[in-house]
């Protein structure tokens, strides 16, 4: 399903975000600035693009793959959530995970992806009890691997 995003291209001299390949489900996102990452520091980096959303539609930023195997970059709250009421440029919050490098990025440096997605809309309905599933309580690790609980 298509849908028509407006874009605000915020920096002339950057393209704008695009699929790299056909059938990809996200555009890549540039570096607006030149930025150095410590280990474990953290940055909020400006793409250098605005867009508008229709309603019932949100744009989710995932981080890249790619520079997360080769690097260790990442982002502190991925997916980053783009509501279809903000305008603003979109930033990227990155974290550099390597405990011993730094992480160089250059502006034009395709730092993360945006994938647009229709969203519904919750009607939360309060009740007393769920009803039952095959799953139940089951959280982490409930499928297979071992997890850790926190008692609250």
């Amino acid at each position: 399903m298509d849908v028509a995003v407006l874009i605000n291209r915020l920096d002339e001299e950057l393209p704008l975000p695009r699929y790299e390949h056909p059938g990809d489900a996200g555009m890549d996102l540039l570096a607006r600035v030149d930025v150095t990452l410590l280990p474990g520091e953290r940055a909020l980096v400006p793409t250098g693009v605005a867009i508008a959303l229709p309603p019932g539609f949100a744009a989710f930023v995932h981080p890249r793959s790619g520079l997360a195997l080769r690097s260790g970059l990442g982002m502190v709250n991925a997916p980053g959530v783009i509501d279809a009421g903000y305008r603003g440029e979109i930033g990227v919050i990155l974290v550099n995970h390597d405990p011993s490098e730094a992480i160089r990025l250059s502006r034009g440096d395709r730092i993360a992806q945006l994938v647009v997605s229709a969203v519904a809309a919750a009607q939360l309905i309060e009740v007393s009890e769920l009803p039952g599933s095959h799953r139940g309580q089951g959280g982490f690790g409930s499928t297979g691997g071992q997890a850790a609980t926190v008692e609250a």
